[in-house]
């Protein structure tokens, strides 16, 4: 799963610009808004695989952008994505969700789980429970590979029905008619596993602790 935060959090600096501490506060928080969405002028919408192709550029861009770093960094991990993303759109019943203002603001991308080929989707046999095999064999598990958004989504607002994350991945999947959201996120990442929580994403029950213990990644599940 791609979910980007930042390399490293801001430095918290007080008005008169000295970092804060214990003994020197910060300034205060803004206060989570009520009502309803300030952003819903942001359009989500799918590009087809030949716009895919076309605005690849600023896919790539928008990765490097919300993922922080350097220069060197920028340019390595938004080659990976789109090298990633180039595989990914092969796939049968692949689809990609951007969101838009005035400029590309977000998107979330996956495919459906084959139904008698779980282990062509990136292994995730070897993760995924047993209890939801039937959901795999039925052809409605989508796996949900990477949702980008700024860290302003990630920060703010997460439980909101309206938050940017949580309208991608909801559309995503009922679009796609999946009774059920499956993705794998590394288990020591503990920023993308608080993200992904924060918008609904639960550990799969039963057996899943076991199937963790496999390798270095854990099950997140999520439900329409």
């Amino acid at each position: 799963m791609t979910v980007n935060v930042p390399v490293r959090p801001p430095t918290t600096r007080a008005p008169d610009g000295r970092e804060a501490g214990p003994d020197r506060p910060g300034p205060r928080r803004p206060r989570p808004e009520r009502g309803s969405s300030p952003l819903a002028g942001e359009r989500v919408r799918p590009l087809t695989r030949s716009q895919i192709e076309d605005r690849s550029g600023d896919l790539g861009d928008l990765y490097a952008q919300t993922s922080g770093g350097g220069p060197r960094a920028w340019n390595e991990d938004r080659g990976a994505f789109l090298r990633q993303l180039a595989t990914d759109v092969r796939r049968p019943g692949f689809s990609l969700l951007i969101a838009e203002s005035t400029v590309l603001t977000g998107c979330a991308y996956g495919y459906p789980v084959p139904g008698a080929g779980v282990a062509g989707a990136r292994g995730l046999d070897a993760y995924l429970p047993r209890s939801v095999l039937p959901v795999a064999a039925s052809g409605r598990l989508f796996l949900v590979s990477g949702i980008i958004v700024p860290a302003r989504v990630r920060r703010r607002n997460q439980d909101r029905a309206w938050n940017l994350a949580r309208r991608l991945q909801r559309r995503l999947l009922t679009e796609h008619d999946a009774a059920l959201g499956v993705t794998l996120v590394d288990r020591t990442d503990a920023a993308t596993v608080q993200a992904l929580r924060a918008w609904g994403w639960r550990y799969a029950e039963g057996d899943t602790l076991q199937a963790s213990l496999l390798g270095p990644y854990g099950v997140l599940l999520l439900r329409p």
